[in-house]
């Protein structure tokens, strides 16, 4: 089937752009946004993604603010058009490629409804492969880049209205594509003879003038199977952002991390990240913890509104909960996101640290499939 994208020389197979190259079940691409005020005042996540060979397309928003968390989720049949990022009242639409976008999600029955534009501030940051195996077979191999940025306009939840200003509140965009566990499990086949195990850290932060990114996957022995740092300008607006690739982006081949957790939890009480040159130079970044949110909000690990789930032709759903009231030990409340205030260098900024830790952690006492941190 022809597509809008056949018109343009991208093809990188014989096929129609709309046809995916590989049968693996779990092929996805995903777009992947959170917003945050420099303050802590609020958090706000957005997912939209398509599962071509499962012929589902999903997406969600969730903000985290007063001691809630409001989430609104939607999934359709794949369009076979791949330019149509619609779901229902949601949409992303695509302004000017790696500068800006705008995600709307019209007046709808849940109460949800948001228009914000994302403007970037750095050049996007290709990370590399990430490839893992699990019994020989192939669970992840998946391409991300990431951007950072900031984002105007507003959100309307539970009768109340978020008025989003660039000048506090920060962007991070993501972009990612390839396969990865989606929907339900595999049918049939021997079962798996161990527990699945990951540890990972993955921590966007912005400065004055320049941004950090740190990445790290590790096993339950704390070998690192993939692990990247970088320093990275940050521009006053898109038009300043120097193509795709920004060649003053500094490379650390090495990251250092120690997080000491909330007892009960596996969610950071605080948190110290190195980026280690080549050389051995190390840039320490302290984290402190201003407000945690749970990535269920989005889908990842909810057990109803799991990514690539079908739930019908066009379904849409909110949901609201208290943090307080949360179970920490439950699984779908492991995978989490912490806006975190940064200081490196005696300077101070504002940023994310995303934590999952399944399995057990050595390093960290971490025992299990889910026992917390005592």
């Amino acid at each position: 089937m022809l597509s809008r994208f056949d018109d343009y020389p991208i093809h990188q197979t014989p096929e129609p752009i709309a046809q995916t190259a590989t049968s693996d079940r779990n092929a996805y691409d995903r777009y992947w946004f959170n917003g945050y005020a420099s303050d802590g005042e609020f958090y706000f996540g957005i997912g939209l993604a398509i599962y071509p060979n499962l012929r589902i397309m999903d997406c969600g928003f969730s903000i985290v603010r007063d001691g809630e968390q409001h989430a609104f989720h939607a999934s359709r049949r794949a369009p076979l058009e791949p330019s149509e990022t619609q779901v229902g009242p949601f949409r992303i639409e695509i302004v000017e490629p790696m500068k800006r976008l705008r995600v709307t999600i019209a007046d709808n029955e849940t109460g949800i409804s948001a228009d914000l534009e994302f403007t970037a501030r750095t050049a996007c940051i290709e990370e590399a492969r990430q490839t893992l195996r699990r019994n020989g077979k192939i669970m992840m191999d998946a391409t991300r880049f990431t951007q950072m940025g900031r984002w105007q306009g507003t959100i309307t939840y539970a009768g109340k209205t978020v008025r989003v200003d660039p000048e506090r509140v920060h962007a991070t965009k993501d972009r990612s594509w390839g396969i990865r566990p989606v929907g339900v499990g595999d049918p049939g086949g021997a079962p798996a003879t161990d527990l699945p195990e990951i540890f990972f850290l993955w921590a966007p932060l912005q400065f004055e003038d320049r941004c950090t990114h740190a990445l790290v996957f590790e096993n339950s022995h704390g070998h690192a199977w993939r692990q990247e740092g970088m320093i990275l300008p940050q521009y006053g607006s898109p038009a300043e952002v120097p193509g795709i690739e920004d060649p003053r982006t500094e490379h650390f081949p090495r990251v250092e991390h120690h997080v000491e957790y909330v007892p009960g939890t596996r969610r950071a009480k605080s948190a110290e990240i190195a980026l280690v040159g080549w050389q051995g130079e190390r840039r320490v970044i302290t984290l402190e913890p201003l407000l945690c949110f749970r990535m269920k909000g989005i889908g990842y690990t909810h057990p109803t509104w799991g990514h690539g789930v079908w739930h019908g032709e066009l379904v849409v759903g909110s949901e609201s909960w208290k943090t307080a009231d949360l179970d920490e030990t439950a699984l779908e409340n492991q995978h989490i996101q912490q806006v975190m205030r940064a200081t490196m260098d005696g300077e101070e900024g504002i940023g994310v640290m995303e934590q999952l830790a399944f399995g057990p952690y050595l390093r960290y006492g971490l025992n299990g499939f889910l026992d917390p941190a005592k």
